[in-house]
């Protein structure tokens, strides 16, 4: 009991400068960057794996879906050991755990070998990701849409630089080479950056942002409350539609380019020249990284859900438009960015609305819990692939992702927005 007297005695730790708050972002980014390739590379494996092992499409991407539910489900119980014992030796874990899934892969001569080497990856990743972007919120509680937003931009367009070696390295050493190296060089940084990172005290951060646009809790709700919450599942399932569909173009980008036979075709853009499907690549990359701390910036100002009603409402448009025009390999390199720009910002705009709405305290646990749709979501993406092959073409695929982002649009502004006022408000008479 004395214990407990003396623990909520303790004075508050003095405010940390901007700059060390700046820092241990940084250094979240960097982590996020060395865990990209795990999810954003795979596409550029599927069909050497395939040529090698003579595996159908739909079944080799199983291992993708494993992958993204393994990243994501397990979350929570990660976010509960970030919360309570610190983020060092979770992302220490998660990046021994990256290195051995994709070594894995590289000795692997059966589906099953990259079923389990693929979760490993999943499970590792998913520490990494979980711990940076809830530090993030931690951190910065007067700027959460942005800092979750660059954080999860480190993942977004984390791989850009790598598409060209990744792809080169596959053609002249094999892939199974180049799984080895890329896995075991990233996760030997993330072990490295794990040592400095810091979970802030109290006292350390400002006080959370009081304004009409940014409607913040002053309550901390427990897990269980927030699975209690309605809402909560509003958020769940807008996240899910919305994240299904950019995660079957991550999944099947080469695929898609191929069947569309515009893959292998140059592109000139600004004075650049790439084969459509890389230069799409490196493209989608580096807008899906732009758009997260742009929207979460904007999201700052105009609010979360305004900025969902916008960025949702884009991306169900840019689906529908590479479905009609992206058979022409210089419209597929541009609509396939507007696509990924459209997309990105779901990973800062979800976690920063779920912390506004459910409080800090727990911030990494029950962003962890939201952020499992997206494992949710990934179970849609072996969907799309058998719907593929049933009819030939990519058709009902596109439609049912372009409607989906529409939905969610309207759900932010009409639904969302209303509701979490009235949740909050609440929360601070409770």
């Amino acid at each position: 009991m004395s214990d407990m007297v003396q623990a909520t005695a303790a004075p508050a730790a003095a405010r940390v400068s901007d700059t060390y708050r700046w820092t241990q972002l940084a250094i979240g980014v960097a982590a996020m960057v060395m865990i990209a390739n795990y999810q954003y590379g795979w596409t550029f494996f599927v069909p050497d794996i395939q040529k090698k092992f003579g595996w159908d499409r739909a079944s080799i991407q199983w291992a993708f879906t494993l992958f993204v539910l393994f990243e994501t489900w397990l979350v929570p119980v990660e976010g509960w050991f970030v919360d309570k014992y610190g983020p060092r030796i979770v992302v220490l874990v998660g990046g021994i755990l990256c290195a051995l899934g994709w070594a894995i892969n590289a000795q692997a001569t059966t589906l099953n070998g990259y079923y389990l080497g693929m979760i490993i990856a999943g499970i590792g990743a998913g520490g990494v990701y979980g711990t940076c972007v809830g530090n993030a919120l931690k951190w910065f509680p007067d700027k959460r849409g942005l800092a979750a937003g660059i954080t999860a931009a480190g993942f977004g367009a984390g791989s850009a630089l790598t598409v060209a070696p990744i792809q080169a390295m596959i053609k002249d050493s094999g892939f199974q080479t180049t799984f080895l190296y890329f896995g075991l060089g990233q996760g030997i940084i993330i072990v490295l950056l794990s040592f400095f990172l810091l979970a802030p005290k109290a006292g350390q951060v400002p006080a959370v942002v009081a304004n009409a646009n940014i409607i913040q809790t002053r309550r901390n709700y427990q897990p269980t409350e927030v699975l209690r919450q309605p809402i909560f599942w509003l958020m769940y399932f807008m996240f899910v539609i919305v994240g299904a569909g950019g995660l079957m173009v991550t999944a099947n980008l080469k695929p898609i380019a191929v069947d569309w036979k515009v893959d292998s075709v140059p592109v000139t853009l600004m004075a650049v020249t790439m084969t459509a499907v890389t230069f799409a690549a490196t493209i989608d990359r580096v807008l899906n990284g732009l758009t997260r701390p742009f929207f979460g910036w904007i999201s700052d100002m105009i609010g979360r859900e305004n900025t969902m009603f916008i960025a949702f409402g884009m991306e169900g448009i840019g689906i529908w438009m590479l479905y009609l025009w992206g058979h022409d390999p210089v419209w597929f390199v541009l609509l396939s960015g507007f696509v990924f720009f459209a997309w990105g910002e779901i990973y800062s705009l979800f976690p920063s609305t779920c912390t506004d709405t459910f409080g800090a305290k727990f911030a990494t646990t029950n962003a962890g819990l939201l952020y499992t749709a997206k494992g949710t979501a990934a179970l849609l993406v072996p969907i799309a692939n058998y719907m593929q092959q049933s009819s030939g073409n990519w058709d009902k695929v596109f439609i049912i992702a372009a409607g989906a982002n529409i939905l969610a649009s309207l759900l932010a502004i009409a639904l969302l927005k209303p509701w979490r006022k009235i949740v909050v408000a609440k929360s601070a008479t409770a």
